[in-house]
């Protein structure tokens, strides 16, 4: 944009007035006082402008002392941690929900059907956890709570539960892991949750195949068994297995996923 010049004309100098003995006086001086008084509007105008201007408040951006009075502003902190935000409840504060891990009650993956039939949160994570050695890891690792969801399969032949503990960071999570990971017969899991309906009742009674993994500050553990309770051998372990990495891919950890970007429930 051209800048303007403001181009200044210089006034022609007036004539010299000439005396006659015959002027009656001195002149009128009616012109003086408009010119007077329209200096004095002017002068009341700009007045009044600057008092409007300093009504409006002191411009901060104007004064270096008020800028650096102004507090600083922080700049959120990213976890360099694999699991983001999730990696510690500091950065990750909300808690669980039942609707945010489980938000449809039946899905498929893979073609394989699976159907959620109970959901309870427990916030004294002991009440949802076998064997003391657990007890201990979970209440050192300052549980806060421990979400549990039971399924079946559309067959109707496979149930299991699975529980989310939210634990104060990745260590605690991975000390939770570890109590459970026992040479041998395990003796030590998240407590099956029996639902209500023909299937998932039978969960707890018979053999279970036991699992159990972390995601930051979550320790996600699985119970997994046939209805008729059979010991599962190799294949059967590798059905149940299957079964379990379908539902918790599809309902858990994508909920958690959310959180190590967001540190906050999916919207």
């Amino acid at each position: 944009m051209g800048s303007t010049k403001k181009t200044e004309e210089t006034p022609s100098k007036p004539r010299s007035a000439m005396w006659s003995p015959y002027d009656e006086g001195p002149r009128s001086r009616t012109p003086l006082w408009f010119a007077l008084g329209g200096l004095a509007v002017l002068g009341a105008l700009v007045a009044g402008l600057v008092v409007m201007w300093n009504t409006e408040g002191p411009d901060p951006t104007a004064d270096p002392a008020a800028r650096a009075s102004a507090p600083p502003v922080a700049a959120p902190v990213v976890p360099s941690d694999k699991y983001g935000y999730a990696s510690a409840r500091e950065t990750d504060p909300q808690t669980l929900t039942q609707k945010e891990l489980f938000p449809k009650k039946k899905f498929t993956v893979a073609g394989r059907s699976y159907e959620v039939t109970i959901i309870k949160t427990d916030k004294k994570c002991a009440d949802a956890a076998e064997g003391d050695k657990l007890d201990k890891a979970l209440k050192s690792g300052k549980c806060t709570q421990l979400l549990r969801a039971t399924f079946k399969d559309k067959a109707g032949k496979i149930v299991g539960t699975v529980g989310v503990a939210n634990l104060v960071d990745s260590k605690a999570a991975a000390k939770v892991a570890a109590s459970v990971r026992t040479k041998g017969e395990s003796k030590l899991f998240v407590k099956p949750l029996a639902g209500t309906d023909e299937v998932t009742k039978f969960i707890g009674a018979g053999e279970a195949s036991v699992h159990v993994a972390t995601h930051g500050h979550y320790a996600v553990m699985l119970y997994l068994q046939f209805k008729d309770g059979h010991k599962p051998g190799k294949k059967d372990i590798k059905q149940l297995s299957q079964a379990g990495a379908d539902v918790t891919q599809a309902t858990v950890y994508r909920a958690l996923d959310s959180r190590s970007l967001s540190g906050r429930r999916a919207s």
